[in-house]
């Protein structure tokens, strides 16, 4: 009797029993924890820190009104820098990497309507840690990064 095929079959059935047992990770959305209204606690636009709450020599004193209101399921309010304010739909991505605002309107300039963010940590539900995807001409054409804290 051949031992070769016997231990090729003994392998090959245990190497079945290891991929059927192995399931894809299970990505629980994180919408729960970043469903609320966000304020700017700090801002960086590029490397240059811009805004910190509650300093008094701000550069770009501007994002004191800065908002993200994610508060309601799918609807999204977004007060930038300049205090225009614009209203869209918003979700995050399968993987919870990217917080997309779509449909936005008035569209921001150079957008087509649509803002996306790096979340950069995950949520804990008392900060928000983001990253513009592209340049925001708002800014000077920077990638900025913000510290959202609940209003």
């Amino acid at each position: 009797m051949n031992k070769q095929p016997l231990l090729f079959r003994l392998l090959t059935g245990l190497l079945l029993v290891n991929l059927a047992g192995c399931q894809p990770k299970v990505v629980t959305p994180i919408t729960s924890l970043i469903n609320k209204v966000w304020k700017a606690n700090t801002v960086k636009e590029a490397d240059l820190l811009v805004f910190t709450l509650g300093a008094a020599n701000n550069i770009k004193p501007g994002y004191t009104n800065f908002r993200l209101d994610l508060s309601k399921p799918d609807t999204v309010r977004l007060k930038d820098v300049d205090g225009r304010l614009t209203v869209g739909t918003w979700t995050v991505s399968t993987d919870n990497k990217r917080l997309i605002l779509d449909n936005l309107n008035p569209k921001p300039t150079n957008t087509g309507g649509r803002v996306e963010y790096y979340i950069l940590s995950e949520p804990d539900g008392a900060s928000l840690q983001l990253e513009r995807t592209a340049e925001s001409r708002k800014t000077g054409n920077t990638i900025d990064q913000y510290a959202l804290i609940p209003e």
